[in-house]
């Protein structure tokens, strides 16, 4: 008899041992799980390319871990636990669990996963979390009352802002879209965010085949046919940054993207000024309400006497739409691209303009 006992015993014991190990899984389609950026859930993966594209939840519990897996091993993260930047998480190619924290104290906590990298880095797959320790989920916020978006080239990805040696280097390792112009913007006004941008691109032309008119509807960046559905985000306010990379190429007709775009002859100023009233005027039929702030900043095309920001002026003014806006921030005068401090006077800088011409 007291061999059955033993035996009872040591069932229960297995039992609850199991129990207390048990993990609860969180699939990538799960209501409570907040995504912000042009993702698609409607798989059994979410898949991130966007700079400043995340993945947010909140819990109980002392341990989450998330199932990833990247498409090259060349994107970064950031980890964000109870809205404090934790710590930097660099993916590889295998399909894993990643610890993202670990020996919380009990109690509520928010996690989030903000993609620091630009699209051109691959691919994230995102399948879904995992909960430690009796760890549950908990609801999702309430959505945010503002919605930001912004179109930019590398200044709005935030490109090199972490080099801190000055030499602009190109290893995704230094580039943090949480640090830009844009996220810092977004953040103050506590507004969604989104950012619509690739280091090198521009309206006319590009240093590579691709123009921001041609990828500015996708959802995936690198396939023609993925078209977003504008429906589903409508920002209340859209800054667009563009023209930086075009005032470069324009003057280098033995570019092959000038060859590509322009032929042998660079085009006259009129070009450009309705090129770039066409894009704001497509942006424009996908976001009949928002505010659209035509924006400038802060490398050489904007240093005094650039005829970039007059190309501008002249599009809003033929656009003859009171809700589209010009705003240049002041040349940072520096050599390379926007560091820290520099990103965050262009962030001060609009926000300041927003403060005082926008109501939102």
């Amino acid at each position: 008899m007291k061999y059955i006992i033993y035996a009872y015993l040591l069932t229960m014991l297995l039992l609850t041992s199991c129990k207390s190990n048990t993990k609860s899984i969180i699939t990538n389609t799960n209501k409570d799980i907040t995504y912000w950026g042009r993702v698609d859930t409607t798989t059994d993966k979410t898949d991130l390319h966007w700079s400043g594209t995340s993945i947010k939840l909140n819990f109980e519990g002392t341990d989450i871990e998330a199932l990833l897996q990247d498409e090259k091993g060349e994107n970064y993260y950031n980890i964000i636990v109870d809205n404090d930047s934790a710590k930097l998480l660099r993916l590889d190619t295998t399909k894993r669990y990643y610890t993202l924290a670990s020996n919380l104290k009990k109690g509520k906590h928010t996690v989030e996963l903000f993609k620091r990298t630009e699209w051109d880095k691959g691919k994230t797959s995102f399948f879904g979390f995992k909960l430690n320790k009796q760890g549950k989920i908990l609801p999702k916020d309430a959505p945010k009352a503002r919605k930001i978006e912004f179109y930019g080239n590398s200044i709005t990805a935030g490109y090199a802002v972490e080099d801190f040696t000055g030499k602009d280097r190109p290893d995704s390792t230094y580039t943090n879209n949480y640090l830009s112009y844009a996220a810092l913007t977004a953040r103050h006004f506590n507004a969604e965010y989104r950012a619509i941008c690739k280091s090198g691109i521009g309206v006319t032309v590009s240093w590579f085949p691709i123009i921001m008119p041609e990828l500015y509807n996708r959802l995936d960046p690198n396939n023609e046919n993925s078209v977003w559905d504008f429906s589903l985000y409508q920002p209340d306010v859209v800054v667009v940054n563009l023209f930086q990379n075009d005032s470069w190429i324009v003057n280098m007709p033995k570019n092959e993207e000038f060859k590509v775009r322009f032929g042998n002859k660079k085009p006259e100023d009129d070009f450009f000024i309705t090129a770039y009233q066409n894009f704001i005027t497509s942006l424009r039929k996908e976001y009949p309400k928002a505010k659209i702030i035509c924006a400038l900043g802060a490398m050489d095309a904007t240093k005094e006497n650039s005829k970039w920001m007059s190309f501008i002026s002249k599009a809003v003014t033929k656009l003859a739409d009171k809700n589209v806006y010009t705003h240049f921030m002041p040349y940072k005068n520096t050599p390379g691209h926007p560091s820290i401090n520099e990103q965050k006077e262009m962030a001060k800088s609009l926000i300041a303009f927003i403060d005082k011409n926008i109501d939102w």
